[in-house]
């Protein structure tokens, strides 16, 4: 079996086009789903909206808050 710094050698030797898939697929199997947190979410944004709906929360356009972090 092939050691990560054997790996990181045959990587560096890829094209730039190729690294940068190697490292989108790496990446992207570390994002595993995890239900609960989906659900929190779920939950966050569904009372957001609600409070959106019933009054309680204003919106606040995009422009104004980009202006707060110039």
């Amino acid at each position: 079996m092939a050691t990560p710094k054997d790996i990181l050698k045959d990587a560096l030797s890829l094209t730039p086009t190729e690294k940068a898939e190697l490292v989108d697929e790496l990446l992207s199997s570390l994002d595993e789903p995890d239900k609960e947190i989906d659900e929190l979410w779920v939950k966050e944004a569904e009372s957001r909206i609600d409070a959106y709906d019933q009054g309680k929360l204003k919106a606040v356009s995009l422009e104004k808050v980009l202006e707060k972090y110039k």
